[in-house]
């Protein structure tokens, strides 16, 4: 959690709390005081416009602190909002309050550096764990990189140059069956050049003939390394598992 987001949230809760207070028809500002709230109907046995505002303003709080879930004090968390909510004097100055939060965020980067750098250890021998016993497999091939790949489907086609641009129908996945991106799904062919896509796709499509499908299996270093793809679901060092239709060569480099 960082201080921005904190501060992002308040604004947010300061919004909603805003919006929840009837206009003047003439200032079009809040109505302090007024507490005719209008007639709502009943939704998840919350049976006032105030109880469901309140319910959804408490979804947010949980949903901004589910990163931190296990750094919070909720009891505390509940005091220090009624405490500021009823004009009390706080129990931290802001100089105080924003040294908390400075050493708390150093230490929760710390803390998800550690977990990230164990995450590609971890992935990075389960590749190879995986790899190696696949290596042995009916029609599995292995090049010098340590790409491997089978034979689906074999073309007849002309077999694309690095410079090419290509159109393909693919399905991606993680070792463990997971699948982070389908063209199939989405009814749609792909086309790139092969100079923006990872080695591991650049040296397994040229192996193959146009028309051909194969399954490529691409070690963590032939894809997206040990960053993987921040905040999406390809781990650092993670293998990558692929079936790969090549539909035509788009632009040849020649």
């Amino acid at each position: 959690m960082r201080s921005t987001s904190l501060a992002v949230f308040g604004l947010a809760l300061s919004i909603a709390l805003v919006a929840c207070k009837p206009l003047d028809k003439d200032t079009g500002k809040p109505v302090d005081g007024a507490d005719d709230a209008p007639a709502v109907a009943a939704k998840g046995g919350l049976k006032t416009e105030k109880e469901q505002v309140s319910y959804v303003i408490g979804m947010q709080i949980g949903d901004s602190l589910k990163g931190a879930k296990d750094e919070v004090d909720l009891d505390t968390l509940f005091k220090a909002v009624r405490s500021t909510l009823d004009g009390k004097e706080p129990l931290l100055t802001q100089e105080e309050a924003m040294q908390v939060m400075q050493a708390f965020s150093t230490r929760m980067q710390a803390k998800q550096m550690a977990e990230f750098e164990q995450s590609g250890k971890e992935n990075a021998e389960h590749g190879e764990r995986f790899l190696a016993e696949n290596a042995g497999k009916e029609g599995v091939q292995t090049t010098a990189s340590g790409l491997q790949y089978q034979v689906l489907s074999e073309g007849s086609g002309a077999k694309p140059k690095a410079g090419d641009t290509v159109r393909v129908h693919y399905k991606g996945t993680l070792l463990d069956g997971e699948t982070f991106d389908d063209s199939y799904a989405r009814g749609e062919p792909v086309e790139f050049a092969l100079s923006q896509v990872v080695p591991g796709w650049q040296e397994g499509l040229q192996l193959m003939p146009v028309g051909s499908k194969y399954k490529l299996w691409i070690p963590g270093k032939l894809g997206y390394g040990e960053q993987g793809t921040p905040g999406g679901p390809i781990g650092p060092n993670a293998t990558l598992v692929f079936e790969v239709e090549l539909l035509d060569i788009v632009n040849s480099a020649e």
